[in-house]
């Protein structure tokens, strides 16, 4: 039986690139949460109007994966001290957000933040019940895999990768 995680640490192309790479996880979907407006488009995301977060859906399988290992990776991979922005996007769409589907999901992250508090200092990551996911268009899945040399990639997104495989070794899937 597999669970679901919903999480926003800025552009969402980093965190699908970051969670498609580790064991358990099955699916990973770039998409909104947060916001006020129905089945929104990237377009109207992009404004800051809507109210919703650049988000990721991550469907894993806990026996392999944990929630709360997949939160480890979530702190070590963007900048939770950032107020509505990571790096050079700017703006609440990009806020550090986890949307809890249950009391343990709550539970478990702000264990994790009291856990990473240490690390990060002032941790400005929101907390909020996940009232509904709405999937990305097309063109932003698997952005990483099909544009690896575009330059935000290369700048952006390699960096964290690398970090993950790095300090996530042992958890990440086996390359064929």
């Amino acid at each position: 039986m597999t669970e679901t995680a919903i999480l926003g640490g800025g552009c969402f192309w980093c965190l699908e690139a970051a969670y498609d790479e580790l064991k358990g996880v099955a699916l990973v979907r770039s998409g909104y949460a947060g916001g006020h407006v129905p089945t929104p488009t990237y377009k109207q995301v992009c404004t800051g109007e809507t109210g919703h977060a650049e988000v990721v859906e991550v469907t894993f399988d806990p026996t392999v994966i944990s929630y709360s290992d997949l939160l480890k990776v979530f702190f070590t991979i963007h900048d939770p001290t950032q107020l509505n922005r990571q790096g050079a996007d700017v703006g609440t769409q990009y806020r550090s957000v986890i949307f809890h589907a249950s009391p343990a999901q709550r539970a478990a992250a702000e264990a994790a933040i009291a856990d990473f508090t240490p690390v990060w200092g002032k941790i400005v990551t929101q907390l909020a019940p996940l009232e509904a996911f709405y999937p990305a268009e097309k063109e932003h899945e698997d952005y990483f895999a099909r544009n690896p040399w575009s330059g935000y990639c290369q700048v952006v997104i390699a960096p964290k990768i690398a970090k993950l495989r790095n300090m996530f070794r042992n958890r990440l899937k086996d390359r064929a």
